[in-house]
């Protein structure tokens, strides 16, 4: 068994934020992923392009530097490894937790590795390793998926995709590009005001062109092999289907949250785990979350931009503790 003061589940951008922030106040901290470094990231879509500028998403106090307006997903690979090596973090990648216990005031971690004991975890795991479910008959399907990587294996074949937002429509774009037939479903009246603005343009002319096939107001009910249903207007429709990409987000892995002792609050604006805004503390004394999975099912609230700031909070939050007793 290791001791460590500090444990960090998760290697994204604010769970590396968060270790350097220790780091630099003398916190022994380590970084468990169960990928490797900004392993989302790594699994965003080949041709991903950022919302945000480069200086937004810098960490570290080193400046990510690029010619274009807004970086692409290769370049943030480079940029995270380089901040990584320059602030020589302690990171166990590949290495998965599997349980949390806190016992006798310290924090039992059972990973696929080792078991590790601490007194401060802060659990920065994203939400983009679970999406929301497709509730339809079907959709357990191997021809449906949640992730799209790159399009050209969908030359000349029928692609649905379910979802009206950032990820549904750079999906189409790109399939389009490639040669699939695009046909987009989205339960929407009109397009979201969140997709990019560089993008939606394009978009909408494609459609005007009949390039890619746009049904706002369906809701679709049944995926077989060959086809897929949806209803419009209190109309049922059948279209000629090959494959289907079902973009309707991603949450939080609450299960994992529940395991520690984490109180996961669900009301009116929607569902996340209970935390004090100011010090990013659980409900389960010295436990912290920071990044995304602060906001729970709204992942439009907290992004790296601003969730990179979280890791700073933490550890003023730990250096008060470190000067009172062992809480119970």
């Amino acid at each position: 068994m290791q001791t460590v003061e500090s444990i960090i589940i998760g290697g994204g951008p604010c769970g590396l934020s968060a270790a350097i922030e220790q780091k630099k106040k003398g916190i022994e901290t380590l970084v468990i992923e169960k990928g490797n470094v900004v392993e989302a990231i790594y699994n965003y879509p080949t041709h991903q392009t950022f919302f945000s500028s480069s200086d937004k998403l810098s960490i570290g106090d080193i400046p990510f530097i690029v010619e274009e307006s807004k970086p692409r997903r290769n370049q943030a690979l480079v940029y995270y490894r380089e901040v990584v090596k320059h602030h020589q973090l302690n990171i166990n990648p590949f290495e998965e937790v599997l349980t949390v216990k806190k016992i006798n005031n310290r924090f039992t971690i059972t990973t696929t590795k080792d078991v590790y004991q601490c007194r401060f975890l802060t659990v920065a795991t994203g939400y983009y390793g679970q999406h929301n479910q497709l509730e339809v008959e079907g959709a357990e399907l191997p021809k449906v998926n949640h992730y799209f990587k790159e399009a050209h294996p969908y030359f000349g074949q029928n692609v649905v995709i379910i979802g009206g937002k950032n990820s549904a429509v750079d999906a189409a774009l790109e399939l389009e590009k490639a040669g699939a037939h695009v046909t987009v479903l989205y339960r929407g009246q009109d397009y979201p005001n969140a997709i990019k603005p560089w993008i939606l343009p394009n978009f909408e002319s494609l459609v005007r062109n009949e390039k890619i096939n746009m049904v706002f107001n369906a809701q679709v009910t049944k995926i077989t092999e060959t086809s897929v249903q949806y209803e419009n207007d209190g109309h049922t429709y059948e279209i000629p289907n090959d494959y289907v990409f079902a973009m309707i987000g991603y949450h939080p892995d609450y299960t994992f949250l529940q395991s520690i002792g984490i109180d996961i609050n669900t009301n009116e604006f929607g569902t996340a785990p209970v935390y004090n805004k100011e010090t990013f503390e659980t409900n389960v004394v010295n436990c912290f979350i920071a990044g995304v999975i602060a906001a729970g099912n709204d992942a439009n609230t907290i992004f790296i931009e601003n969730g990179k700031y979280h890791g700073g909070i933490i550890t003023q939050s730990i250096l008060t503790k470190k000067q009172t007793p062992l809480e119970s």
